[in-house]
Order: structure tokens, then C-alpha cells, then sequence
């Protein structure tokens, strides 16, 4: 896998996501609990969601594993959907939590795949203008720096980047999928930000630079 351009806008400042649709999260809500009497309705929860946190997951730690984690990750949620109260949380950032102590179990195999990444070569100048102009900071060139500044950033800094970079969940969907407060996420991603922005040297890694 390599790193998504979306983690390096996150790593810029300024950049926030708009609050979820309060209406929608409230149906997902209602959903999940009637499910726990009529268990058919949780295939309305499967079918909304499944496609993101498969997405999610294939963006971290590829297409294979991600068949398995979020298969997993929604058969949990199945069994457990009795215990989940629509006053104290939301359905989406639930599954993301969950899908997110899966991810855990190979939190080393991603970093091991990063530092990999970043160690390879950068691709041979050739003496040919329209090549060199090709191989200038590209979508892969960007992938590969990232991929440095991403092993840098620690565990528990790096998920919440994660969550809010590529499942586009809000700060309080953060705080609620991994049981924190809002106040850590802010700080959590601060440093994630930090830490990319200083090993990327403070450059805009999405930028893609010409020769005339």
C-alpha cells in the first residue's frame, strides 16, 4: 500500500471537515438499536458502511487484509449491537472504533511497509527533458516521502490522523471511536501535523512542481 495524498493535506494547517448530517446520524441510531429485536435491519447499517471502512482499511493496510478486518469489524458490530446506546455515540464513528482495534493487531506490519516504501530509489534522471518534467514531485514521489514522515509519527498520534485524513470522521466522531476526549484529539493531531510537516520539511507534498 502507499501513503494516501489525503494524509499530506491533512498535515497542512487550516484544513477541517464539515460536522456529519445530525438527521442521518440519528436513523443510523434508531437502526442499529431496532436491529438488536429485528436483526434483518442491520443489513441497512452493513450495506452504508461496509464500502467505507473496507475503503478505510485497503488505504492502510491493503485490499487483502481489508476483506478479512471488515468483515470482521462488522460481525462484531452485529454481536454487539444490543450495548450500543444512540444517545452517547454515533453509528459510524462505532465501526470505525472498532475497525480501528483490528487495525492495531498489525500496526507493525504498516509501519514495516512504510519504511520499506521509503527506503526505495528515487527514479533514474534521464537526459530527456519530457522525462525529467515526468519524474518531477509526483502522486508516487509524494507517497514515498510521506511514507518516511508517517513511521515517524507515533501510534496513537498516527490514528487519529488516520481516521480524520482518510475516514473523513469530524474531531468529535475521533473522540468518540476511540474513547478520548476532543481536547486529545485536537493535541493528538497537532503532533501527527507536526511531525509530517517537519520530516516533509515543511513543503507542500501535493504540489507538483514544472519546468518551463
Amino acid at each position: 500500500m502507499t501513503p494516501d495524498l489525503a494524509l499530506a493535506t491533512l498535515a497542512l494547517p487550516g484544513r477541517s471537515l464539515a460536522p456529519p448530517a445530525t438527521a442521518a446520524a440519528e436513523q443510523d441510531g434508531r437502526i442499529l438499536e431496532a436491529s438488536a429485536r429485528e436483526p434483518e435491519r442491520f443489513t441497512l447499517i452493513f450495506d452504508r458502511y461496509f464500502p467505507q471502512v473496507h475503503s478505510y482499511v485497503a488505504r492502510r493496510l491493503g485490499t487483502d487484509l481489508a476483506d478479512d478486518l471488515a468483515s470482521e469489524t462488522f460481525l462484531i458490530a452485529f454481536r454487539q449491537r444490543a450495548r450500543f446506546d444512540s444517545r452517547s455515540g454515533v453509528v459510524r464513528a462505532w465501526l470505525y472504533g472498532i475497525a480501528t482495534n483490528l487495525i492495531r493487531r498489525h500496526r507493525r506490519d504498516e509501519v514495516r511497509a512504510w519504511r520499506a516504501l521509503a527506503r526505495l530509489p528515487l527514479p533514474t534522471p534521464s537526459a530527456g527533458h519530457e522525462e525529467r518534467v515526468a519524474q518531477q514531485v509526483t502522486a508516487q514521489s509524494a507517497s514515498r516521502e510521506l511514507a518516511a514522515a508517517l513511521a515517524k509519527v507515533s501510534a496513537k498520534d498516527r490514528e487519529v490522523l488516520m481516521l480524520v485524513a482518510l475516514g473523513e470522521l469530524t474531531y468529535d466522531e475521533v473522540a468518540a471511536a476511540l474513547g478520548i476526549a476532543y481536547g486529545t484529539v485536537c493535541s493528538r493531531l497537532s503532533r501527527a501535523r507536526r511531525v509530517v510537516r517537519e520530516q516533509l520539511g515543511h513543503a507542500n507534498p501535493t504540489a507538483e512542481n514544472h519546468e518551463d
